[in-house]
């Protein structure tokens, strides 16, 4: 279950409307690979028919990796739709996926877990824009986006005369509440996990932007992520990833377990993926907990993760359809008794 990515055509839509839906070509690997694992694979698109479609066909378990269609609640409707229709899918739930697309709703619980997060403030207009009581730099985000959507270079301001025209620019673009946090300086660090009642984790990717110096991106922007590897490397946007990342035992061992904790205080199942910054004075400082993460074989961090882990891109996919049976107290073989997709 997905949703295609498309080009945007409206010039209404900011470039980045798209950012979050999946590509062909990560949609036929994900089906390749189910399929490698003996499972007979069907492509559904989650639009606004799903709901009449599932009605109307036999489904045994959904792969799911829909990042749904408008709203704060987007992400949430297809498991809404399957916990309704009693169907299992891979990942987490309503409650996980609603609450994780919302960053100050994740920073709160994330303080309240004494778990490091960037201070921050939610303006819910322009009109509201004031300081804190925060040293500069800041970095200003949409509240309720993924895939880095609505940042770039000039989200990190320097002054209050930067904050305001970014929180404005920003505002007008992605219409809803604003995030304006602290910019921490130092590593930046994705940690992918795996599992459920003790999940793992597997080994710290580390991003390293000292090779886009040229181009001013020094952190994950939305150019960054979305464009194709030909393209950054021409415009000096390809960061430099390091698997393991480059710590100290201690700390990668803080590292693991601030991450750890993040995925279990934000409810996550299966899989996820916890983004980190390492600030120069070595505290590990969770930026985005992420439980629908992003799986293009050739692209996304978690793939690559599991591949420095000695885990093929077929491995990982069956792995998480496994560990979403388990969890159901389900198994493929019991399965095999009836006609069965997997969606």
């Amino acid at each position: 279950m997905y949703n295609l990515k498309r080009d945007v055509k409206n010039n209404d839509l900011p470039l980045d409307y798209y950012s979050e839906f999946d590509s062909k070509e990560t949609i036929r690997s994900i089906a390749g690979a189910l399929r490698s694992g003996g499972h007979e694979v069907f492509l559904v698109e989650a639009d606004k028919g799903i709901l009449n479609w599932f009605q109307n066909n036999k489904v045994n378990v959904v792969f799911n990796i829909a990042e749904g269609l408008y709203g704060e609640s987007r992400e949430s409707r297809v498991p809404a739709i399957l916990d309704f229709l009693d169907i299992p899918y891979t990942g987490s739930g309503v409650l996980t996926l609603g609450l994780a697309l919302n960053k100050a709703l994740t920073k709160k619980l994330l303080e309240q877990a004494k778990i490091p997060t960037p201070k921050y403030k939610l303006f819910k207009t322009p009109n509201d824009v004031s300081d804190f009581g925060r040293r500069y730099p800041l970095i200003v985000k949409p509240n309720s986006e993924g895939s880095a959507k609505g940042i770039s270079i000039s989200s990190v301001v320097w002054n209050k005369a930067e904050l305001i025209r970014e929180v404005e620019r920003t505002y007008k673009v992605y219409n809803q509440e604003i995030l304006v946090e602290e910019f921490i300086e130092g590593k930046e660090l994705t940690v992918g996990i795996l599992g459920n009642g003790s999940p793992f984790v597997l080994p710290i990717l580390e991003i390293d932007f000292s090779s886009c110096k040229p181009s001013g991106e020094y952190f994950y922007t939305w150019k960054v992520k979305e464009y194709e590897k030909e393209v950054e490397e021409s415009l000096g946007l390809t960061p430099i990833w390091h698997c393991p990342a480059r710590l100290s035992e201690e700390e990668s061992r803080k590292v693991t377990d601030v991450a750890l904790k993040a995925h279990s205080v934000i409810g996550c199942v299966d899989f996820s993926r916890v983004d980190i910054r390492l600030s120069n004075e070595g505290i590990p400082y969770v930026l985005e907990v992420n439980p629908l993460p992003g799986l293009d074989p050739k692209d996304s961090n978690l793939p690559y993760i599991a591949k420095c882990a000695g885990l093929s891109y077929a491995d990982l996919i069956n792995k998480i359809l496994e560990l979403a049976l388990e969890r159901r107290k389900l198994k493929a073989r019991d399965l095999a008794l009836e006609e069965r997709s997997v969606h």
